[in-house]
């Protein structure tokens, strides 16, 4: 039987500035959609489980073409509830080189920070699913967005559904504080915890010693000791680390670590030349769900995961267009990049 996921969160409309080119010297915009949770229900799709996201956005056209963006890769759109005055929008100008890339957000009182809690039927949706997923950016909206996560959590941890969240802590939403006192709530509901160094300091003040991605420098025992010390702290049941060692804008090393309260996996290590790197950190999230649910051993769940994600940072916009297969022959070392005829 098809596994079924349920994720939650918001999807945007993705401003993105042609090639390299910056800010001020654009004057147009590539048009996409995409948001973390949503990122994660496009590759389970594609990877053929039964992805269905919720979310709210407008009754207007825009909202449309959001929820077409995710039916166009075999999303369920069933429960995305209609209403409120706009879609968030993010703009992004991609780095090259020594130059970052940059976000700009422009999210206030978009659709889905408003809702309420009686747009979703979490009986309804969590009827039959196996798997549910959030990240840390929704509760981060707003105090209505973090009460509806609450209650998602709650509703899937009564129907016995797998709860995971990617912590992505975004300092241009909410602070460590907030976060902290909000997320710490919602992690007695969650089974799965992934996140990097960044997100358990900034959220539960949990820093990876020996360690700065700045200078390509991971002390991977430190990493181990901050997962051993999320599970100690919430009880989670695996906790994922993405090991990002950042060389420059256009050339990352890829790799991540996965704990499970007794023993550390680590994977294999990929030098990727970034295309778009936005949503890798989502495919991560998506892989290892995908190797967990299909009950993969844990080192295969954790190379499926880093492979699906080194092949997302070379395709433009949020999503993670890749089928299983290309993962898989990319997991058994073919990473040449010769033409496929």
């Amino acid at each position: 039987m098809m596994k079924k996921v349920v994720t939650l969160g918001e999807i945007m409309l993705r401003l993105s500035t042609p090639g390299h080119q910056r800010f001020v010297q654009s004057d147009s915009f590539d048009v996409n959609y995409g948001g973390g949770e949503a990122n994660v229900c496009v590759s389970l799709a594609n990877y053929g489980l039964d992805a269905r996201f919720v979310t709210k956005v407008p009754k207007h056209e825009i909202g449309q073409s959001a929820i077409n963006a995710l039916r166009k890769y075999g999303v369920d759109t069933k429960y995305i509830a209609r209403g409120g005055d706009r879609l968030g929008i993010y703009f992004l100008e991609s780095g090259a080189s020594q130059r970052a890339s940059k976000v700009i957000y422009d999210r206030a009182h978009a659709a889905i920070a408003e809702a309420d809690p009686s747009d979703f039927n979490w009986k309804e949706i969590f009827e039959g699913v196996d798997w549910f997923h959030f990240t840390g950016i929704t509760p981060a909206l707003g105090d209505k967005a973090a009460a509806i996560t609450l209650e998602a959590c709650k509703a899937a941890k009564e129907m016995g559904v797998t709860v995971s969240v990617d912590l992505n802590f975004r300092k241009k939403l909410w602070t460590p504080e907030k976060a902290n006192e909000v997320m710490s709530q919602l992690m007695r509901y969650v089974d799965v915890c992934i996140g990097n160094e960044e997100d358990a300091e900034m959220v539960f003040g949990i820093k990876a010693a020996h360690t700065d991605i700045t200078k390509g420098e991971i002390d991977h025992s430190s990493y181990e000791a901050v997962a051993k010390e999320l599970i100690n702290r919430f009880d989670f049941k695996y906790v994922a680390s993405t090991l990002r060692e950042s060389y420059s804008a256009s050339d990352n090393g890829w790799s991540a670590l996965l704990y499970d309260g007794e023993k550390s996996y680590l994977s294999k290590k990929y030098d990727v030349r970034i295309v778009d790197r936005v949503g890798g950190g989502d495919s991560f999230a998506s892989g290892l769900i995908y190797g967990l649910i299909t009950e993969m051993p844990l080192q295969n769940a954790l190379e499926f995961a880093v492979a699906a994600s080194a092949l997302k940072h070379t395709i433009p916009g949020d999503f993670n267009l890749v089928a299983k297969d290309e993962v898989e022959t990319l997991m058994k070392g073919d990473g040449s990049g010769r033409v496929q005829r």
